[in-house]
């Protein structure tokens, strides 16, 4: 399935939850994720995230999409993430 999380967490935890996102999604922009993933790990993603925020300061929301292939994305301005290539 294709997901775009948006996050807010408070700058206690901001980062750690910056490393989670990122083992499992793009980093597009500022607390802003993309990507594929496997219906075991968004599960996986959504308890770790869970378990690190405080529900009466963060939250999360999650788009899911069946696909990718019906989504388009229209970008204006500077690029702040994307893809991540390791060669």
């Amino acid at each position: 399935m294709f997901i775009i999380l948006v996050y807010d967490f408070n700058e206690k935890r901001v980062g750690k939850a910056l490393k989670i996102c990122r083992k499992y999604l793009n980093w597009v922009q500022n607390s802003v994720f993309e990507g594929e993933v496997t219906k075991a790990n968004f599960v996986k993603l959504q308890t770790e995230l869970k378990n690190l925020m405080d529900e009466e300061e963060d939250s999360v929301i999650f788009y899911i999409f069946r696909t990718k292939q019906y989504t388009s994305r229209i970008e204006i301005g500077l690029k702040k993430g994307g893809e991540e290539f390791i060669l």
